[in-house]
């Protein structure tokens, strides 16, 4: 059953992460209307069974009013909404707090502020400290979501061979972070990712929705567009057996999906990630309906 729905507002931000899923950065396409606002929602009060919005990118907060005006719309229609933000527009605790009163005022459940080497390395003091702190100060519902970049440890644990190389990190390995983060990092035989560790690709709890219109499961996995298909139709027809991609991997992982269409390969990857992501991007003309837009993929 379908409880949650993250808008990407946007592809545009203001920072160029190296791990991030989609590509995003100051010269990236691609925002919603408000009209197209509108019409999810109209299509969310047809699905029933939603119970959060999000707004996130890219980087939401560059476009302020349409983030601000979808957040009421959320709160109109009995939705608790909540948004993920890098907190570049935070440069004081004090103009931080004039960003969140309006925010706050509107009941936003969640604010998730992003605070880690990948976005303040080179500065002097986080942004994302102002934030939260003046969140804090207004009694704002408010958690950090920090990335570790890859690191190689031994393991200790006793599950796994002691002594065997591991990454010691959070960051997932597709779209940027495959390009930019996959230097020197331990890697295992294709064969051993039998599964999704991350998604319940047969019943969905979440949907990620592009300005495009693409409705996906994982960032660059879609079951549809919602501009030629409306969204709950999309919602109430999903099949993961008659998905050309979800059906190998809830089977048998993405090394099933790589049998079942005959993806030439490399023989070791850094983790099911990364071979699912590297055989979506060959398989991107054969599907492109369902591995979509082409910008998640760097194209």
């Amino acid at each position: 059953m379908l409880t949650g729905v993250h808008f990407l507002l946007t592809y545009t931000c203001s920072f160029e992460c190296d791990h991030c899923f989609v590509y995003s950065s100051p010269q990236a396409k691609g925002t919603f209307t408000l009209n197209q606002i509108k019409r999810v929602f109209e299509e969310l009060d047809k699905i029933g069974t939603i119970e959060m919005v999000y707004f996130e990118g890219g980087e939401a907060f560059l476009f302020y009013p349409l983030m601000v005006e979808g957040i009421r719309i959320a709160r109109d229609r009995g939705f608790k909404a909540g948004i993920v933000t890098n907190s570049y527009w935070a440069t004081t605790e004090e103009d931080a707090e004039l960003w969140l009163r309006p925010l706050f005022e509107l009941g936003v459940s969640n604010l998730s502020l992003s605070d880690d080497s990948f976005h303040f390395e080179d500065e002097k003091e986080s942004l994302a400290k102002h934030a939260l702190a003046a969140a804090k100060r207004l009694g704002m519902p408010v958690g950090v979501i920090s990335i570790d970049k890859p690191t190689v440890e031994i393991s200790k644990d006793e599950g796994q061979a002691r002594g065997e190389p591991v990454i010691g990190s959070s960051a997932m390995f597709r779209g940027r972070a495959v390009e930019k983060l996959m230097k020197g990092l331990p890697t295992k035989s294709w064969q051993n990712f039998t599964e999704c560790p991350y998604e319940d690709l047969r019943n969905p709890k979440r949907v990620h929705l592009d300005p495009y219109g693409n409705v996906h499961l994982c960032q660059g996995l879609s079951i549809g567009n919602m501009w030629q298909t409306p969204l709950s139709q999309l919602v109430k027809n999903y099949d993961c057996d008659s998905h050309p991609i979800c059906k190998s991997l809830v089977e048998g992982g993405p090394a099933l999906l790589a049998k079942v269409y005959d993806v030439k390969h490399d023989d070791k990857y850094v983790d099911a990630c990364h071979l699912c992501y590297s055989l979506r991007l060959a398989l991107l003309d054969r599907f492109p309906e369902y591995l979509a837009p082409a910008q998640v993929y760097g194209l």
